[in-house]
């Protein structure tokens, strides 16, 4: 079995998901007492949040990359970052380490087209919805992906940053995202990414008609298949 090396603490409500999932794959695969050989890097996500919001993008590129840095001489055999917006940095990480980065937009493209899917929506923060580091790995693969409009872009920023990424979970933002996603569909998404790794916390699978792809579960579980490949 691989060691995983996670990047955690963006934030940490999330994290505790990854560490969930990952643990009970690895039990459900191999049985006993199994579970994973992890090593997890928690952020103080005050800090990386601060260079978010004022656009200081490499500056929060070289704090984890030094994140990554720690994991690899701690004996990881390979990264997982367990957020979707700080991909938009993982060039910058990828410098400060040897060790091969497990992308989140990747694993979700070849779920979405495992599901035979061609178009889906995508919800996450206004960074992931609205710049390319994100979408053009997806389009790459041939998926049309379609955005909320700029105020729902907003108000799901700030759902995310404001509730979700404190552990709120909220029935009337959990309604507001059930209607965007219904928008979506209507516009014809066969599918939604849940491209925020707090948003599967609020939006399950039996809230909405379409397949969800839950962007924390893929991830977690392709690091188990990467652990054990």
């Amino acid at each position: 079995m691989k060691t995983i090396g996670l990047i955690g603490g963006m934030s940490w409500e999330s994290s505790v998901e990854y560490y969930r999932i990952i643990n009970e794959e690895i039990k459900k695969r191999l049985g006993g007492l199994h579970s994973a050989k992890c090593i997890l890097y928690s952020m103080n996500f005050e800090e990386i949040e601060r260079c978010q919001s004022q656009n200081r993008w490499d500056q929060a590129g070289e704090i984890l990359g030094e994140a990554a840095v720690g994991l690899e001489h701690a004996g990881a055999d390979f990264i997982v970052i367990c957020t979707n917006t700080m991909h938009k940095v993982i060039d910058v990480i990828q410098k400060k380490t040897s060790l091969p980065i497990l992308h989140i937009a990747d694993e979700t493209a070849d779920e979405i087209l495992n599901q035979g899917l061609k178009k889906v929506g995508l919800l996450g923060t206004k960074y992931t919805m609205e710049e390319d580091f994100y979408t053009s790995r997806i389009k790459d693969q041939n998926i049309d992906i379609l955005i909320p409009d700029e105020e729902e872009r907003l108000t799901i920023n700030q759902i995310i940053f404001n509730e979700l990424c404190l552990g709120k979970t909220v029935q009337s933002s959990r309604e507001y995202f059930k209607e965007v996603i219904q928008k979506l569909v209507a516009e014809g998404a066969e599918g939604i990414i849940l491209g925020c790794t707090e948003i599967g916390l609020l939006i399950k699978q039996e809230d909405v008609d379409v397949p969800l792809f839950d962007t924390t579960l893929i991830h977690a579980l392709g690091a188990v298949n990467k652990a054990l490949s």
